[in-house]
This record gives C-alpha cells, sequence and structure tokens, in this order.
C-alpha cells in the first residue's frame, strides 16, 4: 500500500515518466548459462590438460564420452570439434580422439592470410620477438629447473653437431622453444609457438645467409649466462642475438623507428 501510494505521489510531482524510470532501474540482465556443449568442452578440456596431455593419450570413444557424460553424442562431437580447432585434440577418423598440445596452431594457420607477404610477416615476426624473448631468456636464467638446463645443454649440442641446414634450423628452433618453456611463463610459449612455422623460415633464411656459426656463437652465450643464472646478461644477449637474425636476414625493421 505505501508503495502505490508513493508511486502515485511521484506522478503527480514529476509525471509518469518518473514512475516507470523509477521501477526500470532495478531491472538487472539474466546471466546465460552454459550450453551443453560448452559444458562438456569444459570438462573435456580439463581431462586434456590435467590427464592426458603431457603423453598425448587418448580420450575415450564418442559413444563412451556420451554416455559418461549423459548428453548426446550429436553434443559430443560438436564439443570436440570445437577443441580441435583450439588445438588441445585431435580427431583421427577410425582411430579415436587424441590430446595434443597445438593451442599454437589457429593463429598459425591465419597468419598467411593475414600477412600475405612473407617479408612482412618475416619484419613482424622479429619485431614481436624483440619485445618476447629477451624477458624469456632473463626469466629462464631466474627459473629454469636443473633439468632444463640440461635439456638446453642438450640442444645446444646438437646445434654444434649439426650436418644440414634442415637439422640446424630445427635444433635452433628448439633451443628457443625450450627458453620460453624454461621461462616459466606459459603465455611466453605460446606465443613463439604460434610462430613457430614462420621462425623455421626466418632462421632457414637466416643461416642460408651466413651459415651456423654465428648461431652457435651466441646460442653458447646465452646458456651461459642462463646457466650462470645471469638475467640481465641472459636478456642482453637474446636481444643481441635477435637483432643479429634481423640484419641476417637483410630486414631492415631498425631504420623505420629506432629500438631502444
Amino acid at each position: 500500500m505505501f508503495t502505490g501510494t508513493l508511486n502515485r505521489l511521484l506522478d503527480k510531482v514529476v509525471g509518469p515518466p518518473y514512475h516507470m524510470t523509477f521501477m526500470s532501474t532495478n531491472i538487472q540482465s539474466v546471466a546465460r548459462s552454459p550450453s551443453l556443449v560448452e559444458k562438456v568442452c569444459e570438462q573435456l578440456a580439463g581431462l586434456v590438460r590435467r590427464d592426458l596431455l603431457k603423453d598425448q593419450g587418448w580420450l575415450p570413444t564418442e559413444r563412451e564420452l556420451s554416455s559418461q557424460l549423459g548428453v548426446s553424442r550429436n553434443v559430443v562431437r560438436e564439443a570436440t570439434k570445437r577443441l580441435e580447432a583450439q588445438g588441445l585434440v585431435e580427431i583421427q577418423h577410425g582411430k579415436g580422439i587424441q590430446a595434443v598440445d597445438r593451442l599454437h596452431r589457429p593463429l598459425n594457420d591465419s597468419l598467411s592470410l593475414l600477412i600475405p607477404d612473407v617479408a612482412d610477416r618475416l619484419r613482424a615476426l622479429n619485431e614481436m620477438r624483440l619485445s618476447i624473448e629477451p624477458d624469456a631468456a632473463a626469466y629462464a636464467a631466474e627459473r629454469a629447473t636443473q633439468g632444463q638446463l640440461r635439456e638446453l645443454r642438450r640442444i645446444h649440442e646438437q646445434l654444434e653437431s649439426a650436418l644440414d641446414m634442415k637439422q640446424a634450423v630445427e635444433t635452433d628452433c628448439a633451443f628457443h622453444h625450450a627458453i620460453a618453456e624454461a621461462s616459466g611463463n606459459l603465455v611466453f610459449r605460446l606465443v613463439l609457438d604460434s610462430l613457430a612455422e614462420l621462425g623455421h623460415a626466418s632462421r632457414l633464411r637466416s643461416m642460408n645467409n651466413v651459415g651456423m656459426k654465428p648461431a652457435i656463437r651466441q646460442h653458447a652465450a646465452i646458456l651461459k649466462a642462463i646457466e650462470d643464472r645471469n638475467a640481465e646478461s641472459a636478456k642482453k644477449l637474446m636481444r643481441s642475438h635477435v637483432l643479429a637474425a634481423i640484419k641476417d636476414i637483410e630486414l631492415p625493421i631498425l631504420k623505420k623507428k629506432r629500438i631502444r
């Protein structure tokens, strides 16, 4: 009764629009509940990350997942397709659904469409590397486990003994991947992995121009700084390494704007 009286009083004082506005301000949006497909995606993604991703194991069959989750096979099928697009699983027809570590694939696959010119792609890659890899090396010097240090040393020795350009390029890429892993920052690794194919092309072009020795020498210095836990030196050496790579592939990005 009091509310009705108050509304009538407000209408007389300021008119009906005030009455209507007063009521509408109490209306709140209703949050959308996740769909069945989204819920299944979340559960399967958690399963992949928690139990299967390290060994790239296999998920239960579509029929088994449908039964275990209590949803239709169409829901499971749509969920696994979404996870495949995100790089968490690979659907192998006739075999099953395998857990994989390809979170970088969506960007890798679209780069050639987003940046059609190869030189522009390489330029963008190396500008990005200047922003990320020096810090990754510094964090690796601070955070790398003994196992990760041994892995970096093993990869470097592989580069030193590489028999051909193909093996050298692949080992070079592995070294940078291992540093990103040792940084303890998953985003660093995912960003670099997302550009792995372009990084391969950049290193191939660089080594074709100057050979393998510069990379071996520069990697050795970076590795020593990381092993010595000298973050500042590792950061500085990695920056010099990336700048040298820019010069080696003859991409004059520094002429556009001086990078401090």
